[in-house]
């Protein structure tokens, strides 16, 4: 398998060259590009068509949200890793709102980030764990009231998926728990966005939080 093309997005030097560094380092992963404002970062995603998208939402001009929303519109397979020090729950939600993957901190390990890039890439959403504990405390409760029939359509065991993706679990480690194997988790994952007329993974992840699926876990 050729190595997963990632673009890095950050108005610091020192954090690219920081992330360069460890990224290049492994034989699966490889940097072809580097931005450092919003509409850049659109613009090398449009031209060179990276796998991963690894960026800051702190930058200068149209800022890393707005620069967000572009490149999720764009055609393509690519993914949006946001790279962040933020973890207020309204952030974590626009991040997933405006066509993210995944949100991993400043803070985190070599391993953490590429963990995240490889669960991106096999089009998972990846949140860092601080993050999934952000959103599951504030969606301990539902926020806004869905139709019922929705959740109704659902079986239990695709409650439990839905439950346990929203809370940041990948697919490997949801079928360990539930002691199946993950292309059958798949299954029920697909079924489930089927159900609630849902095309992405980070809209099924919306849908679970906002539902209320966590309150009780």
């Amino acid at each position: 398998m050729p190595p997963t093309q990632i673009l890095l997005v950050d108005d610091h030097w020192v954090v690219r060259a920081g992330l360069r560094t460890a990224l290049d380092g492994q034989p699966d992963l490889r940097v072809v590009g580097e931005a450092t404002t919003g509409e850049e970062a659109v613009e090398k995603t449009r031209s060179l068509k990276p796998d991963i998208v690894l960026m800051d939402l702190l930058m200068p001009g149209i800022g890393g949200l707005e620069a967000l929303r572009r490149i999720a519109a764009l055609p393509g397979p690519t993914k949006i890793l946001v790279l962040s020090v933020h973890l207020q729950e309204d952030t974590l939600l626009e991040v997933l709102d405006a066509g993210g993957s995944g949100f991993v901190t400043k803070t985190a390990s070599a391993q953490e980030l590429t963990q995240a890039i490889r669960t991106v890439v096999q089009n998972e959403v990846f949140l860092d764990p601080r993050a999934a504990r952000v959103l599951v405390d504030h969606y301990k409760e539902p926020h806004t009231k869905p139709a019922e029939g929705a959740l109704a359509r659902l079986s239990a065991r695709e409650r439990q998926v839905l439950a346990l993706t929203a809370a940041g679990h990948s697919s490997t480690e949801i079928a360990k728990q539930l002691r199946l194997s993950p292309k059958t988790v798949d299954t029920y994952r697909a079924r489930t966005m089927d159900k609630l007329g849902l095309k992405h993974r980070a809209e099924l992840v919306r849908f679970a939080l906002r539902a209320g699926v966590l309150r009780g876990e």
